[in-house]
């Protein structure tokens, strides 16, 4: 009797210890029985029935696929190198995590396809100058697809980032010797400005310069006349009449020296100039 007791608790023991399930917090958990669904398991200890019952864990943090890198043909008939990636993540609500392992196979797989599907079909209408240049607008059309495709997988599509959009080898070459000649050309002008604005200013400069020198040279002109005339008015106010004086008396003087006798009218200039130098008052009848 207690060797079949004893079986019988040690099998009990097994197959309690083989149906424990834990769920960690970053998991959700189906459990089926018998192969039809039969309970949505939450963070924590979970018992199943083993054999009988099967648990399948689901992941439900962010996860991101890489679409891998594929050759598209764009609209100007370039192959470029296109790779992407999306980031994604299963909804933890037990409706979500079901539609993730009963609506579609595999929907890791599944995302990377649709993703590559759905870059062809976008880079394909766009040359390859308008899809290196509107990246932000790829990515958005690339998110707004893939959720729309995605929405009945129970999954969540977070954001998608384009990695790459590669023209071949010569025509990298060539648009970077493109490239190359814009930028010198754009440093050209830019040189070429600042010479002609250096030159503007030393021309400005001389501009200022001799209108400084023609003005310093008005006033030094203006000065010189002024002073001619201030000489001109002294010379006609005392120069002229001491001069007409002086050359009386030196005809006064040579006639006195002869013994000379010289009538002089009473009243003339003469003699007052006789009187003046000799201290004499005129003399008057």
């Amino acid at each position: 009797m207690e060797m079949p007791i004893v079986s019988l608790v040690v099998g009990f023991v097994v197959v309690f210890f083989l149906g424990i399930r834990i769920i960690r917090p970053t998991e959700r958990g189906l459990i089926e029985r018998l192969g039809r669904y039969r309970a949505f398991a939450e963070p924590g200890f979970h018992w199943i029935i083993p054999i009988i019952d099967r648990m399948y864990k689901v992941n439900t943090t962010e996860q991101m696929v890489d679409a891998e890198p594929q050759e598209i043909i764009t609209n100007d008939n370039l192959n470029a190198r296109v790779d992407a990636v999306v980031y994604f993540r299963v909804l933890p609500n037990e409706e979500s995590v079901k539609r993730s392992q009963y609506n579609v196979d595999n929907y890791r797989l599944q995302v990377v396809s649709l993703a590559r599907t759905t870059l062809r079909n976008i880079i394909g209408t766009l040359t390859l100058k308008s899809a290196n240049s509107e990246r932000g607008k790829i990515n958005a059309e690339l998110h707004h697809t893939l959720s729309q495709e995605t929405a009945d997988w129970g999954i969540q599509i977070i954001r998608t980032e384009l990695k790459e959009i590669d023209p071949p080898k010569d025509v990298q070459e060539t648009m970077n010797k493109v490239v190359k000649a814009e930028n010198e050309k754009i440093a050209a002008i830019d040189y070429a400005t600042a010479a002609e604005t250096a030159a503007d200013g030393a021309k400005r400069a001389k501009i200022k310069e001799a209108e400084g020198i023609k003005q310093s040279k008005i006033l030094e002109a203006e000065g010189t006349a002024e002073a001619i005339r201030l000489v001109n008015e002294a010379a006609n106010k005392y120069f002229t009449g001491n001069a007409q004086l002086l050359k009386k008396l030196e005809v006064t003087e040579a006639s006195l020296k002869n013994n000379s006798k010289i009538v002089v009218p009473t009243g003339t200039e003469l003699v007052n100039v006789v009187g003046d130098m000799a201290g004499v008052m005129p003399f008057h009848k």
